[in-house]
């Protein structure tokens, strides 16, 4: 235990080293910057394949069909302010959260600690250091008092590791137990954890299963562009003898609605709409894959302390059992904790006066020992910790002590050692003195949150450090039943593990380790785990977990590996951010379904037109000209997906995440894709005059069959916006009408190259249109009846 004071910098040190560029200068998150946002939205694949269509139609001389160009603008556009408003959120949320070390600076001869923002300190600061603190530039130690530091998301090692003056701390650690002060050696990007702090907090989606299924889609779709493309392009180009400028723009309606065009940028949006959502409710997501993962949790941990009960406690009783005046023992236990925990500033607010005795020896308390401590010389050697631990198993103040906690109270032992606290053996021989008997008020929206878990079919898992019999009363007050258990009881072995953890429900006198261990033994049964916490003792399971969620008023080492922070520390947004969750993935499940579809359909229907004008080449038949020009399939785009797909990927809903995104989506869409294809196809041959049709029966045949496709992509949103609110029926109905609209006006017409006059053929195209309405819909019945999924047309409150 080390006395020295090591005096801070003062201003005129500290600004030298600014201008010298030795500050902590990296950036509160590792969020884009505003240039890489623009480029990432603006330079994207599919923005520049869309730009080389765009540049060879506008060779043709042909404006109109370059308005595919427009998606361009509006998907960078929308993009780009999508994001920007998740970024300040994030930024803005990021700063009110962020853990600020204590920094000695020195004013005059008085050197004074106080909190600063990390991105301010600055070479050769002095950084205090206390229990749940998280180490935030490398530096050497120069106090400690009982220092242990906890190296395990740099080494993987969980033991904590003693550290005395000289001894060098790595930025990513955090402390354990004791107290002490080191001196900054590395700080900004040369700090050992920079790096990967930088990567771990960056506005990203990677390491998320609904962006991994849309990248297989992708893929997947990628197969299909380049045989069909290649097909269609040298069919149109070398076979139809329309006159290059024809050729070119039919290429190019075929090339564009094989591009998935809004489906990355949609699910972009949805995110960052869900984070924007998300913080006006004070929760910082840190990586966003978690909104997206806490949807799909089945199991939540949630630690007693901190998050199903309030952080502040208040002496309740005090049962003595020894003659002498405890209170000034509690008293004096109490002002000698540099960095005192809950239960503690409890004890200090109740007893405020103590004799002034000097400590010869302390013990900090420790998550793994339930115990901390004091020796004072002749006054003796005074212990504080849980009566379970400190007291034999069954002897009558244990049992008194267990009785009181089986009223949802937290009882703490003092007693006297015959050991000095610093000695290896201690505590030794415990002499009971006083029972403190500590409150808790359980948070009044604890009931409710937890209510609506089970009423999700997610289970909860109680895991506190507090006596089993306590922890059992207080998830009893709260409605949660099942067996409880002390967790010194629990096997080892992992499968072992796993069958407690599924038949029990509350779990006492948990350590660290354990804790970690339990999320390990619920996830090798495919579970996906939540865990909640805010104690530097929540730390090695919130990292492990599925998806970590901190307290905001929790340690800084807690905040710093948690997915999810509750900066207003309210257990009850937890189901807000599930709600969030499910409409991301739900909704872009939708979105997904019609993207999909479309381009299945303009694949199949390249592929078909590719293959009769192969067929006329080796048969001498007449060539087949692609049925749509550029701007057909773009105003095809605006009712069917483009504008619908941007109102259901941000509606509500609130139906449960199932596994299986891409097999639902591929599922759904390849039938519908293929019925519209082939009936497109259909509708076109029905209306095709070949070689010799003149240009007004050019337009009608291809008008023809954009009625066919757009009778049954109407039918499309229609099931994809399944189940029904009046707003939905309202979108479909206003989509279907957008185009009775567009046809009815002349202008229009001419401007869209559109010729619905030769009525037989538009009656045929309509029949056609509805026939594979009427298959879509079939096919989405049978496929409900096959895959085991309730269909509703309603949605039912």
């Amino acid at each position: 235990m080390t006395t020295a004071i090591a005096a801070g910098l003062t201003e005129a040190e500290v600004a030298q080293r600014v201008s010298q560029g030795k500050t902590n200068d990296v950036p509160t998150r590792a969020a884009r910057s505003v240039s890489d946002i623009v480029r990432s939205n603006v330079f994207t694949r599919i923005n520049a394949i869309l730009g080389v269509l765009l540049i060879i139609v506008l060779s043709t001389g042909s404006v109109i069909n370059g308005a595919f160009g427009l998606l361009i603008i509006a998907n960078s556009a929308i993009g780009i302010i999508q994001e920007l408003r998740a970024k300040q959120t994030l930024d803005r949320l990021a700063i009110v959260g962020q853990a600020k070390p204590l920094v000695r600076r020195r004013s005059g001869a008085v050197s004074t600690a106080e909190p600063l923002p990390p991105n301010e300190v600055v070479l050769d600061d002095i950084i205090e250091l206390g229990p749940g603190d998280q180490i935030v530039v490398d530096g050497e130690i120069v106090e400690e008092s009982n220092l242990e530091v906890d190296e395990s998301l740099l080494t993987g090692e969980a033991d904590p590791i003693a550290k005395d003056p000289g001894d060098m701390v790595m930025s990513g650690s955090f402390v354990v137990a004791g107290s002490g002060a080191y001196r900054a050696t590395k700080v900004g990007r040369e700090a050992y954890a920079a790096k990967l702090a930088e990567e771990a907090s960056k506005f990203t989606l990677v390491n998320s299963e609904l962006r991994s299924g849309i990248n297989k889609i992708l893929q997947f779709i990628t197969y299909l562009l380049i045989p069909a493309g290649l097909l269609i392009i040298y069919t149109q180009l070398f076979t139809t003898d329309a006159g290059w400028r024809e050729s070119v723009l039919r290429m190019v309606g075929a090339l564009v609605p094989m591009v998935p065009e809004g489906l990355v940028l949609m699910t972009s949006i949805a995110f960052a709409v869900g984070v924007i959502r998300l913080g006006r409710r004070q929760c910082l997501v840190n990586e966003l894959p978690a909104i997206e993962g806490l949807a799909r949790v089945d199991v939540v941990c949630a630690d007693k302390t901190g998050t199903l009960t309030e952080n502040g406690m208040r002496v309740a009783d005090l049962e003595q059992l020894s003659e002498g005046d405890v209170a000034d023992i509690l008293a004096q236990l109490a002002a000698d904790d540099a960095r005192p925990n809950a239960s503690m500033q409890a004890i200090a607010e109740a007893y405020p006066v103590g004799p002034g005795w000097t400590a010869t020896a302390t013990a900090p308390f420790k998550s793994s020992t339930k115990w901390s401590g004091a020796s004072y010389g002749e006054h003796g050697n005074w212990v504080i910790g849980a009566p379970d631990v400190l007291l034999e198993p069954g002897s009558p103040v244990a049992t008194q002590a267990e009785e009181i906690g089986a009223r949802g109270l937290r009882v703490l032992l003092l007693g006297s050692s015959d050991l000095p606290v610093d000695h290896p053996d201690a505590p030794g021989c415990v002499t009971p003195a006083a029972l403190v008997v500590l409150e808790q008020r359980v948070r009044p929206d604890a009931r409710d949150t937890l209510d609506y878990f089970a009423s999700q079919k997610v289970s909860i898992k109680v895991i506190s450090g507090d006596n089993a019999v306590s922890v059992g009363a207080v998830a009893e007050m709260l409605g949660l039943h099942g067996q409880t258990i002390d967790a010194r009881e629990l096997p080892d072995e992992l499968d072992q593990l796993a069958h407690s953890l599924e038949e029990c429900t509350t779990f006492g006198r948990v350590r660290p380790d354990q804790k970690r261990a339990m999320v390990h033994a619920l996830q090798s049964r495919g579970h996906t785990v939540a865990m909640t916490g805010d104690g530097v003792n929540d730390v090695l399971a919130l990292k492990d977990a599925d998806i970590g969620v901190a307290m905001g008023s929790g340690s800084s080492a807690s905040r710093a590996v948690a997915q999810i922070v509750l900066l207003d520390n309210k257990f009850a947004t937890l189901p807000y951010v599930v709600g969030e969750g499910r409409r991301v993935i739900g909704n872009i499940e939708r979105v997904s379904n019609l993207f999909l579809t479309k381009t299945v359909y303009s694949v199949l229907l390249a592929v078909l037109v590719g293959l009769a004008g192969l067929a006329s080449k080796v048969f001498g038949s007449d060539p087949l000209l692609y049925p749509f020009q550029p701007i057909h399939v773009t105003i095809a785009a605006w009712f069917t997906i483009g504008i619908p797909a941007f109102i259901l990927s941000l509606a509500p809903n609130n139906e449960r995440a199932h596994p299986g995104f891409v097999r639902r989506v591929m599922t759904a869409a390849l039938p519908s894709g293929l019925v519209i294809g082939i009936a497109t196809f259909a509708s076109y041959l029905a209306a095709y005059q070949g070689r010799a049709a003149t240009q007004t029966e050019q337009t009608q045949a291809s008008t023809a069959a954009l009625i066919t496709l757009l009778v049954s992509a109407i039918w499309v949103l229609a099931v994809v916006a399944r189940p029904y609110q009046w707003w939905r029926v309202a979108l479909v109905v206003v989509s279907g009408a957008a185009y009775v609209v567009i046809f009815s006006i002349p202008l229009a017409r001419e401007l869209f190259m559109l010729d619905p006059s030769n009525v037989k053929t538009t009656s045929v195209a309509l029949g056609i249109g509805l026939a594979g309405a009427c298959a879509i819909e079939v096919i989405w019945w049978v496929q409900g009846a096959v895959l085991g999924e309730q269909r509703r047309l309603w949605r039912s409150e």
